[in-house]
């Protein structure tokens, strides 16, 4: 009865027309980080495990390991839980009731991606080759925006993004996998970049490039063409996981925290975004966890691969912390979300679910 009470006061209280200062969104998404690490950390019987372990359980130990959840959780991700925990809100950690889930049946990457920006779990696709995506995602639907056209812009390490985005049609560039940024005026950083991914080890052939690429060619992106709105999707986190080697999984985590971090200090102090921008974390997809050597694995034959979290950090949007209470939330609502704290309603020829009130701020 509590929680229905809040949920009431959050859906009385929000009005689109309340004031609003975010100006600027960058949505950050890293492929198939369970929920059960980014709330309780390492998982040590998969440290112990031989299979997974890479034969190096005392470098996890050593570096993850604390008998307090609280603190083996910060020692993996201390960006979530010192600023986003302290200045925002985290939601997912299902052992307190906070649940965020696929809408979609199929538990894995372009289906949840596509319901992410479209707002919509449509049952047609189903396969990662799926074509170009059929509906506006809200991405598309910001760029043709007046005051966001030519602004929206996106970055990933997964080479179906131009698919899932649907690159050609929407007219927002998709820089995915190898592709290098293209223009006459490149930066020293960019050219460097460019440079460096072609010339790079290909752990996953063509399909995927390493995550330090895509994220210095966005970083350096965010800083001289400054987009209203920027998505960066991290892999490699899905890819080590995949690849069983639990070791590997856990840094990437660890890494994507500091480079969210590093974007988040950036926007702080620049003119245009300081103050004016909200950052929202997710993933496309859970990973299994019932039976500890399905964590490798995800899709509607696992249990447990439905289950995702977000987090969000943004002027507009109240400190909450860890959310605590009975919640269920589908990653269907993220798109509307998006546009909702760019001060816009998402409309489209196929159905979108409603915004997540939580996050934003009561009218006073």
């Amino acid at each position: 009865m509590k929680t229905l009470f809040f949920a009431l006061i959050l859906v009385l209280g929000y009005t689109a027309n309340a004031q609003r200062s975010t100006e600027n969104i960058i949505i950050i998404t890293t492929d198939g980080f369970r929920w059960q690490e980014v709330f309780k950390g390492m998982d040590s019987a998969l440290a112990n495990d031989s299979k997974f372990n890479q034969g190096d359980s005392e470098y996890i130990f050593k570096k993850y390991w604390a008998a307090d959840e609280a603190e083996r959780r910060k020692k993996l991700t201390p960006f979530l839980w010192s600023t986003i925990v302290s200045r925002g809100q985290l939601f997912g950690n299902r052992n307190l009731g906070s649940k965020v889930d696929n809408a979609n049946r199929y538990w894995f990457s372009y289906p949840g991606y596509s319901e992410i920006f479209t707002g919509y779990a449509d049952t047609n696709i189903n396969k990662n080759s799926y074509p170009p995506n059929p509906h506006i995602t809200v991405l598309e639907f910001l760029n043709k925006q007046p005051k966001l056209k030519n602004k929206v812009a996106a970055f990933g390490a997964w080479n179906a993004f131009d698919r899932i985005l649907n690159e050609n049609r929407s007219g927002i560039p998709v820089i995915n996998a190898f592709d290098t940024v293209p223009g006459k005026n490149l930066t020293v950083q960019q050219k460097l970049v460019n440079k460096m991914l072609s010339d790079s080890y290909r752990p996953w052939g063509d399909a995927e490039c390493l995550d330090v690429f895509t994220h210095q060619a966005a970083m350096e992106y965010l800083k001289t063409k400054k987009p209203k709105v920027l998505y960066i999707a991290y892999g490699e986190t899905d890819e080590w996981a995949h690849s069983g080697q639990y070791r590997s999984y856990l840094d990437a985590g660890k890494q994507v925290d500091a480079w969210i971090k590093e974007i988040w200090d950036f926007v702080q102090k620049d003119p245009q975004y300081k103050n004016k921008t909200t950052l929202l974390i997710t993933t496309d997809h859970g990973r299994g966890d019932a039976v500890k050597k399905e964590w490798t694995d995800h899709g509607s034959d696992i249990k447990g691969a439905s289950e995702i979290w977000f987090a969000v950090i943004g002027p507009d949007t109240p400190l909450r912390g860890e959310l605590n209470s009975e919640m269920q939330l589908y990653q269907q609502q993220f798109a509307q979300t998006i546009a909702k704290l760019m001060g816009y309603t998402y409309e489209g020829a196929h159905p979108i679910a409603d915004e997540i009130l939580y996050v934003f701020k009561m009218r006073k």
